[in-house]
């Protein structure tokens, strides 16, 4: 189990710098108004987006339920925890929303939107892991 939670941490982590910077390309994207530079980062989305943060989030919630099937219910802070996962997954599910309005030239948000929509894997994050080391509840 060791080896799985040691992937489940990688992939963890591969997910997170996905959610990190697509947003940021957004950001980025939305200021954009070159269409050499559209253009790049509609590439630049959709290889992240699937070729990275996808594969890695499937990765870490399929070795997190091997986990969670090993160890069992391990108390309340877990089910916080799975709350906050699904939201993560409602997260990186709105970020193809994202993705696909830059694909189809239909973005209509600024790159304020895109700055502050940023921030909340952190937050995310930072509730997670305090959750899994500090096990409050």
């Amino acid at each position: 189990m060791l080896w799985t939670k040691t992937f489940h941490i990688v992939f963890v982590v591969t997910w997170f710098a996905g959610l990190f910077y697509l947003p940021r390309l957004f950001v980025y994207h939305a200021q954009a108004d070159d269409e050499i530079s559209l253009e790049r980062f509609k590439i630049m989305e959709r290889k992240l987006y699937f070729g990275i943060s996808t594969p890695s989030a499937v990765l870490a919630l399929a070795t997190g339920l091997m986990l969670w099937l090993h160890y069992g219910f391990a108390g309340t802070w877990l089910v916080y925890k799975l709350v906050l996962v699904i939201v993560l997954v409602v997260y990186h599910i709105w970020c193809w929303k994202y993705l696909l309005d830059f694909k189809k030239d239909r973005n209509e948000k600024s790159h304020v939107f895109y700055r502050w929509f940023n921030e909340a894997p952190v937050v995310l994050l930072l509730a997670i892991v305090a959750l899994v080391v500090l096990k409050p509840i």
